[in-house]
This record gives structure tokens, C-alpha cells and sequence, in this order.
């Protein structure tokens, strides 16, 4: 098959990019930028660690590399907007201002887990920060997005749906469907897809005829935006324009934020199992172009904070998600009968 690389740099781990432009963001915001990103990092590394230790049995899709997109994106989300994930959505959901102790207790498959131990690393809820939840299925959630996006537009508040999704999704009809109706209706709706060229074991230029999904958006007749996954600030500008738009009432938007995660498509190990193209010298190209490393090396030659400033955030980062999961490795599984109260509704009386 004869398949278009629109993507260029973005998609070549071998191309030299420019560095990060952190202009337009005041020194607060840069740090609560590291700040998220690494949170993300080091709760995900947790998880894996948790995972070698059969200490979570339920299967762990971890997205280390890819923090950039989901703190870029939620730095223009309020708590009113509607946020749906996916199958690797540990990031959404962390980046929205979610629980770290309610997450590992979910992945524990604990009680005071965000779906109250029964959903898994796949199946987050966190209704006070705006996110409805994530699934496994893939594409699942992205006409859910559509719907949320239909009723912020009759609530007449501003809100609006906002649905990640990888490229795998976008061969999904259901994905089409979607951007279709939003559209046609000129919704609230952000679609983002996180491109990381893999849909669990196949490159994206052995399923499709281009490598660019923001093409799919041009379909439809709505904004489309390509941009480096792997550049907070690059994300959050552009995502603070489309949301600009979108709240104004100008419809349905998508951003394609190219990306690669280290890890493999399921579980904690940083290998090449995820596709017959993927080898260990791409993965280590994609690895200089870390979206943390790339961020403190922009903001320490500027001068935002210093290395040890770095140093000294990521340890009390590490300390509190590592607290957050002694206490959630201690709390309490769901009792038996929960099997079927969250099943069957009671009978009216």
C-alpha cells in the first residue's frame, strides 16, 4: 500500500526539532505544566510497578511519553465541560485535577477507587473535575462526547464535550458518524486524537493511506490542527484556540497531537512489542524527544526555575503519589454484596 507521510518531522524520531517555545505562559503556569506532567509520569510508573507485583490484576494501558497532550489540552477545560478517555486514560483523567489516591485505589480494584474498585485501570470516573468516564472499547466514548457536546449546546452555558481517542479509533465508524453529526450541527465538541502512530501492533502506515489524521477533520468541514504532542506549550496553545472558537459557538473542532508512548501497547514493560515496525533504536530516538526532558531543558535556559527547583518538584511529587499508594494498597476491597448492588436496582417500594 502506497501511504502518504503528510506528517514529516513529527512522525521521523530522527528529525531535529525546535525547541519549545514557552512564550505567551507566565512562569506559574509553566511550572503547573511540569508539575501535571510529571505527576502523570511518576503515578503511571507506579503502575507498573504495582502490575510486576500482581498487585493489579486488571490489564494497565500506561501512556508514558504522551503527558504533554492531556496537560496541554486541560489547561482550557473547566470542571463544566464533559471529558471523555479511552483505553489509556490515567493522564485525562490526572490532568483534569483528578484524585491520585482514587486512581491507584481503582487500579487496585479498591473501594474508594474512582468507579469504586470495579472498573480497573480502563473504566475512570471523575465527575467532579469534568471527567464521565473512559472504556475500553475502542471508540466507544467519542459519540458519548457528541451527546455531551448536543446537551452543553441546549444547556446554553458554555460547556462542551471533549473526547480523546487514538488512531486506531479513527478507523472506527463510529468515529466518522460522530464527526459527521457534530458538524452537521455545529456542536460544542473537541475531538482529540492522540497519534502515536500505533494501533496496538500495527504502524499507522500499515492501515491507513496517510499518516495525518487530522485530514479527517478537513472531511468533515471543521478545524483541523496537527501539532507536537511532545510540546505542552505547543498543545496549549493551540488547544486554547480551538476551545476559543468552540465556546463562541463556531462548532466541533479537532486537534492531532502526534505523540509516542515508551511502554508497550498493554502492561508495565518498555519494550518493542507493539508492532513489527517499531524497533529499539526509533524507541530511543523518540525517548530524546521526551515531552518532560524537552520541557525542562526549554524552561531552565530560560530561566523559569532551575534544575534543582526540578529536582526538588519531582520529589515531593514522588513522595505524595508514593504515600497515595501505600494508603491505597491498605484501604479495603468493595464487599461481596456490591457484586450485586451496583448491578440491580432496588425495587421501588
Amino acid at each position: 500500500m502506497d501511504t502518504l507521510t503528510e506528517l514529516g518531522p513529527l512522525a521521523d524520531p530522527a528529525a531535529v526539532l525546535p525547541p519549545i517555545n514557552l512564550s505567551g505562559f507566565e512562569p506559574r503556569q509553566l511550572r503547573g505544566f511540569l508539575e501535571g506532567m510529571l505527576q502523570i509520569r511518576v503515578v503511571e510508573e507506579e503502575i507498573g510497578r504495582l502490575v510486576e507485583r500482581s498487585l493489579a490484576r486488571a490489564p494497565c494501558h500506561l501512556g508514558i511519553g504522551q503527558e504533554a497532550v492531556a496537560v496541554g489540552v486541560s489547561h482550557s477545560l473547566t470542571a463544566e465541560d464533559r471529558v471523555f478517555g479511552a483505553h489509556r486514560s490515567h493522564s485525562h483523567y490526572l490532568a483534569l485535577g483528578g484524585s491520585t489516591y482514587k486512581l491507584l485505589a481503582e487500579v487496585l480494584g479498591k473501594q474508594d477507587g474512582t468507579s469504586r474498585g470495579m472498573g480497573g485501570s480502563m473504566h475512570l470516573y471523575g465527575e467532579e473535575v469534568g471527567f464521565m468516564g473512559s472504556v475500553p472499547l475502542v471508540g466507544a466514548t467519542i459519540p458519548l462526547a457528541v451527546g455531551a457536546g448536543l446537551a452543553a449546546k441546549m444547556d446554553g452555558r458554555g460547556a462542551m464535550g471533549v473526547t480523546y481517542f487514538g488512531d486506531g479509533a479513527t478507523e472506527e465508524g463510529v468515529f466518522h458518524e460522530s464527526m459527521n453529526l457534530a458538524a452537521a450541527m455545529r456542536l460544542p465538541v473537541l475531538f482529540i486524537c492522540e497519534n502515536n502512530l500505533f494501533s496496538s501492533h500495527l504502524y499507522i502506515t500499515q492501515r491507513q493511506p496517510a499518516d495525518r489524521i487530522a485530514r479527517y477533520g478537513e472531511a468533515h468541514r471543521m478545524t483541523s490542527v496537527t501539532v507536537d504532542g511532545n510540546d505542552v506549550t505547543a498543545v496549549a496553545r493551540e488547544t486554547a484556540k480551538l476551545v476559543k472558537d468552540i465556546r463562541a459557538g463556531k462548532g466541533p473542532a479537532l486537534l492531532e497531537a502526534v505523540t509516542y508512548r515508551h511502554r508497550g501497547h498493554v502492561g508495565p514493560k518498555d519494550d518493542i512489542d507493539v508492532g513489527v515496525q517499531r524497533s529499539i533504536e526509533d524507541l530511543n530516538r523518540w525517548k530524546r524527544r521526551d515531552p518532560i526532558d524537552r520541557f525542562v531543558a526549554a524552561a531552565t535556559a530560560a530561566g523559569v526555575f532551575t534544575k534543582a527547583d526540578y529536582t526538588a518538584m519531582e520529589a515531593r511529587v514522588r513522595e505524595t503519589v508514593l504515600a497515595d499508594s501505600a494508603k491505597a494498597q491498605a484501604a479495603p476491597y468493595p464487599p461481596v454484596s456490591a457484586l450485586l448492588d451496583m448491578v440491580y436496582a432496588e425495587e421501588p417500594r
